[in-house]
């Protein structure tokens, strides 16, 4: 009788062992998970204001510590510009990874909202899409075949510049077929190609089987001026080539003051759109096309007098907040909206926010977020925390947002590269 309770009690112990460990393993591999996640949601870098604290929005409370103590403010030893990098903990006793600090001052922009016109001209042509061209020996096309691709710079052919469509045109048109030497960037890189055009069935025109741009217009929103920089910045996105989806590639371009004349409303599977014509006050001359929106120079006469504080990424919290534009005329409108903070793209260079539109009165005009609202200040405890960029298509209703620091970051960027141009 002994023996078989003594069994059977081992079995339990047997099986409560088992079960601990599993449990633990699970557990492991759950905190593990949850590390990798974390680590891979927060940003490795943070701006703090001399005087406040780093507080970190996340699923789970985190903690910074410097220097094995817990950084609950940072103090006026720190002198604006300094740098200092801090172990970021989950509830204070996981480690997930470091994190780089730097101490600025107070962040203050001219929040607009305005509508503005853009005039652009690209750094030689933009191939924008490929075509077969119909030739007496069937279709051919010698670019193609050659290498060039759709998103390529061709900007010079035989050593001469290509500024315009109409300068390549022009010499394909006289090439007579012989082989022609084409300089293009793609990308960061630079390659030559060696081919030649084929000739036309029909037009007898040399042909080498490609669409180009020169130039591009548009509207868009500003969505702050720097006094800083003195740089107007908008839009919170790239202007691309539509067919390409490549960024522009700038070599002159001008922003010029602009009206709404017209809404096309917003529905599911189809992007509505505000129209506008350009008002031809020149504001400023662009400095810089990225994936970050759009930096111009300041040369207009306006003068800003109210000035509002741009809130740190870590500031941001989910919730009410409001969008800043303009969907008839020329003067911006305030409506109410609701943030969600995207975690995957939390320390993104863009799309770092969901905003859904829930006021009435802008959802019965534009149906939500609408081609040209790009850029549009969005407004949080009397703070600018980002610009509108993209409208889902599905859900009109709902949209992507650039945090305003990334935004003023590369701002501050092009300022330095000018100054450095000028000295």
């Amino acid at each position: 009788m002994c023996k078989i309770l003594k069994g059977d009690f081992l079995k339990i112990m047997n099986k409560i062992i088992k079960a601990l460990f599993f449990g633990l393993l699970i557990s492991n591999i759950l905190i593990f998970s949850a590390v990798i996640y974390l680590d891979n949601s927060i940003d490795s870098e943070f701006k703090i204001k001399s005087g406040e604290a780093l507080n970190i929005s996340s699923a789970v409370p985190i903690t910074a510590e410097y220097n094995g103590a817990k950084l609950s403010r940072v103090s006026g030893n720190y002198r604006v510009g300094e740098e200092f990098e801090v172990d970021l903990k989950a509830f204070g006793i996981i480690p997930i990874s470091t994190a780089k600090v730097e101490v600025i001052d107070e962040l203050q922009v001219a929040v607009l909202g305005t509508p503005f016109g853009m005039k652009i001209y690209t750094d030689g042509v933009l191939v924008s899409d490929m075509t077969e061209v119909a030739t007496q020996n069937g279709n051919k096309n010698p670019a193609k075949e050659a290498g060039i691709k759709a998103g390529d710079y061709i900007v010079s052919v035989n050593g001469k510049k290509v500024y315009t469509n109409e300068d390549l045109g022009y010499i394909v048109e006289n090439s007579n077929g012989e082989k022609m030497r084409f300089e293009v960037t793609r990308g960061n890189s630079k390659i030559y190609f060696n081919f030649s055009a084929v000739k036309e069935k029909g037009t007898e025109q040399y042909k080498i089987g490609i669409w180009v741009k020169d130039s591009s217009a548009g509207i868009g929103t500003l969505t702050f001026y720097s006094p800083s920089t003195n740089l107007l910045c908008g839009l919170g996105h790239g202007i691309c080539d539509d067919a390409s989806k490549k960024l522009l590639k700038i070599n002159s371009g001008e922003i010029v003051s602009a009206q709404i004349i017209s809404v096309e409303k917003g529905k599911m599977g189809a992007a509505g759109q505000l129209k506008g014509r350009f008002n031809f006050e020149t504001l400023g001359d662009i400095r810089l096309n990225c994936e970050r929106g759009v930096y111009s120079e300041f040369k207009a006469n306006l003068k800003f007098s109210d000035l509002t504080e741009i809130a740190l990424k870590q500031e941001v919290k989910e919730g009410k907040a409001e969008i800043l534009c303009t969907v008839e005329g020329e003067a911006p409108k305030t409506y109410s909206c609701e943030i969600e903070i995207r975690n995957s793209n939390y320390n993104s260079s863009t799309q770092n926010m969901l905003v859904t539109v829930t006021d009435k009165e802008l959802l019965e005009k534009t149906g939500g977020i609408v081609q040209g609202m790009s850029g549009s200040p969005l407004i949080q405890n009397g703070k600018l925390i980002g610009a509108v960029t993209h409208v889902l298509v599905d859900d009109p209703t709902k949209g992507y947002a650039i945090f305003a620091e990334n935004m003023l970051e590369t701002a501050q960027l092009v300022s330095e590269q000018q100054l450095k141009e000028a000295s």
